[in-house]
């Protein structure tokens, strides 16, 4: 077991690296890419203090990967420019560039597996009911607490802020990318709970 999760360790490391990697040379301003690729730099840090006393499910820790890349791609165009998404924006017509709402939609759905492990595993909220409305609330808290965010840095800095904050001039932006972080938690929930639960009782019975 103890190869295999080395393995394992190796190829998901590896993996990040990569993406950073590519995220971080020529990025479309430093300042911009700095902001939005932070979360995955302290998440990748808080995850390897945290490999040997809680490791996490399989699944947790590809979600986790993927939220990465979905960052590092953000940061490296900025929401508002990655080419595939204006590619998607002229196919169909789209007023504007639709990246950042796939990132919402990824804020809510990670974490919300993220939540109920750690509710889970630490035996925090018994009734699975309460358990799930919880791991919603959390979700849109911290997609709220990430808005709040986003206007600080738009109160401290004119010029960061256009890129950082993506509204491409939506007027409802704010509150469309917390309704996106809502189904992302919703959908998780509802998609992953089966095969989340199993593997954390693989393990609990190790």
């Amino acid at each position: 077991m103890s190869v295999y999760l080395n393995r394992a360790t190796i190829i998901w490391t590896g993996l990040f690296l990569t993406g950073f990697i590519w995220s971080v040379i020529e990025p479309k301003d430093y300042p911009t890419w700095a902001m939005e690729t932070a979360p995955a730099i302290l998440g990748f840090a808080i995850l390897i203090l945290t490999r040997k006393s809680f490791p996490l499910t399989t699944l947790c820790y590809s979600l986790i990967l993927f939220h990465c890349w979905i960052l590092f791609i953000g940061g490296h165009y900025t929401y508002a420019e990655v080419p595939l998404f204006d590619t998607i924006k002229e196919v169909f017509d789209q007023s504007r560039n639709n990246y950042d709402k796939v990132a919402h939609f990824i804020q809510g759905f990670v974490p919300a597996i993220i939540c109920r492990e750690i509710i889970i595993r630490f035996n925090v909220i018994s009734n699975k009911y309460f358990m799930n409305f919880f791991t919603v609330c959390f979700c849109l808290a911290l997609s709220a607490f990430y808005e709040l965010l986003e206007w600080w840095v738009a109160l401290l800095s004119e010029d960061a802020a256009e890129a950082f904050l993506g509204t491409q001039g939506y007027v409802w932006d704010t509150q469309s990318d917390m309704g996106w972080a809502l189904l992302g938690a919703i959908s998780a929930i509802i998609l992953l709970s089966g095969i989340h639960n199993k593997q954390i009782q693989q393990i609990q019975t190790r």
